[in-house]
């Protein structure tokens, strides 16, 4: 994925109203006044979040006669997954040497405290 891409698509997640939508979304294609609905603003100001998905490639409209069903473009989800998923995998490996390391602390200890508690007695 292309920085810009990746850039343009964590702007449109990072709002609050625009992860809901996607939400929504996810279960199925609505329309802008059903995606309006659960939020506190007007007409205009959902469609100006739509355009920002829909520029993002997170959605796509459509047009039914009336009818502006829009739809969720997982692809671009897909896309952020496995970019992310590189990091998960630095993270794993980070904790798998923190985990050896404690473990080799454990291992020390015990055989130090053993030494003292011999040399008490």
């Amino acid at each position: 994925m292309s920085p810009d891409r990746l850039n343009q698509t964590f702007a449109a997640l990072a709002d609050p109203t625009r992860r809901a939508i996607l939400e929504r979304l996810a279960t199925g294609q609505r329309s802008v006044t059903e995606l309006a609905e659960p939020h506190d603003m007007s007409l205009p100001a959902i469609s100006k979040h739509l355009g920002v998905l829909e520029r993002s490639g997170l959605i796509e409209r459509g047009r039914d006669a009336q009818w502006r069903p829009c739809r969720l473009k997982a692809a671009r989800l897909k896309e952020v997954s496995e970019w992310v998923e590189e990091y998960r995998k630095f993270w794993e490996q980070s904790f798998d040497r923190l985990d050896e390391y404690l473990r080799q602390l454990q291992n020390k200890e015990k055989k130090h405290g053993r030494k003292q508690q011999r040399k008490k007695k």
